[in-house]
């Protein structure tokens, strides 16, 4: 069908025109009717022809005829259209399918020749490898011959060089020997020496040590004799005295407050650590005591270099 539209398109497009302008000039004869005012009409007088229903039935099966000759012709050319497009690719993909067996016939031919030249090759390199190991083996027993000849003629060499070797040998041991007994000598003169030296070194680290136990021993009576005198206890009460001279009495505590303070300090009296361990007063009071030795720091340096203590525990009793 759309072949047949295809072939007779131009036909088709006038006959559509045609039935078109057909059509707008009835709407316009229908339009000027309406709109004018009908004439009065006069009778016509009748002059039909009576034609043959038969007559009219043949008209159209010639006309329908020619229709389907038309769409039979048209099938016709779309058919032979068809088969020529099917018919052109057959002969394409047979030719294709000669040309790809002609490759193929191609590709086997040279790979065969290529197998011929490596064959050829292979066989060519047998040949070289065989000619070249006959000749290997030539040189080997030459360079055999000539290795026997050398190692004859160094045998003959070593056996000078051992007797030569030898008389040297002996030389060196002489040598070595007088070189060793110089070497003891030596050794025992400094090994005499050490021991002397070391002798002395021991005696002079024992006096040391002799020394600083009686320097230790002396200063240990000292500082027993300034603890058990009178300078010791006068020393703790200028320290507790400074520190009840600053002490801030909170509201809470109460008389008779007795507190046992442990004061950490360093050399030059400053304060790093103060600790109320017992005390019959309350928090309030225990801290402003700990606080009175922080704002008395730092301490009075003791008189002696003896009643110097890291840690000292004191009495806190401020109304005595």
């Amino acid at each position: 069908m759309r072949d047949f539209l295809r072939e007779h398109r131009w036909a088709v497009v006038v006959s559509v025109l045609l039935h078109g302008l057909l059509v707008a000039g009835l709407v316009l004869t229908a339009l000027n009717s309406a709109n004018r005012t009908p004439l009065p009409v006069q009778p016509l007088p009748i002059d039909a022809v009576v034609v043959d229903s038969q007559v009219l039935h043949a008209a159209q099966r010639a006309q329908s005829e020619r229709a389907d000759q038309e769409a039979a012709r048209a099938r016709a050319a779309a058919e032979a259209e068809a088969a020529a497009a099917a018919k052109a690719a057959e002969e394409a993909r047979a030719a294709e399918e000669a040309k790809t067996a002609e490759q193929a016939k191609a590709a086997e031919q040279a790979k065969e020749a290529e197998q011929v030249k490596e064959a050829e090759q292979a066989k060519e390199a047998e040949q070289a490898k065989q000619a070249k190991e006959a000749e290997q083996a030539n040189e080997a027993e030459q360079a055999k011959a000539a290795a026997q000849a050398k190692a004859a003629e160094h045998a003959k060499a070593d056996a000078a060089r051992a007797a030569a070797a030898e008389q040297q040998r002996l030389i060196d041991a002489k040598k070595a020997a007088d070189a060793k007994q110089a070497a003891d000598a030596k050794q025992a003169a400094e090994a005499k020496q050490a021991a002397d030296a070391k002798r002395a070194a021991d005696e002079r680290a024992r006096a040391d040590r002799e020394a600083e136990l009686r320097k230790q021993l002396a200063d240990e009576e000292h500082r027993s004799a300034v603890e058990s005198g009178p300078l010791r206890d006068s020393y703790i009460a200028r320290l507790r005295n400074k520190i009840q001279s600053v002490w801030i009495k909170p509201p809470s505590a109460s008389v008779g407050l007795d507190c046992l303070v442990e004061v950490t300090q360093i050399p030059g009296g400053e304060v790093t650590g103060a600790r109320v361990t017992q005390c019959n007063g309350d928090a309030a009071a225990r801290q402003s005591i700990e606080n009175a030795v922080y704002r008395a720091s730092p301490l009075p340096d003791p008189p002696d270099p003896a009643l110097f203590e890291r840690n000292f525990v004191f009495r806190f009793k401020p109304n005595e």
